[in-house]
């Protein structure tokens, strides 16, 4: 019954921002690492941020570095991801994922589309 629902994608003009949500049930988001991957239809699915349980963050993508921050929300259950300055090569399905114990879930997804 694990569930993650991403929310916030949409549609913005390059130079834009968006914050995406991920709202969890099931499961708790201080128990596990929670992170962001993004995916472009026939291109690999891209690891974007991380926050671990003990709060360390990481951010994967060497192009969003300094524009895209992951934070955690206990009381909530959920996560965010925080997305600035944005390119049209930022465009993609961004997909919200928990790791523990090697056991992964992953969400349905939420477009971003970058564009003019």
């Amino acid at each position: 019954q694990v569930q993650l629902v991403e929310s916030g994608g949409g549609l913005v003009q390059p130079g834009g921002s968006l914050t995406l949500s991920c709202t969890a049930s099931g499961l708790t988001v201080s128990s596990y690492a929670m992170g962001w991957f993004r995916q472009v239809p026939g291109k690999e699915r891209e690891f974007v941020a991380r926050i671990t349980r003990n709060g360390v963050k990481a951010t994967a993508v060497p192009s969003a570095k300094g524009r895209f921050f992951i934070s955690r929300d206990n009381a909530k259950n959920a996560v965010h991801l925080q997305m600035n300055d944005l390119t049209p090569e930022d465009t993609a399905v961004y997909v919200c994922n928990a790791e523990r114990n090697g056991t992964a879930y992953w969400g349905k997804g939420t477009q971003v589309t970058v564009s003019l």
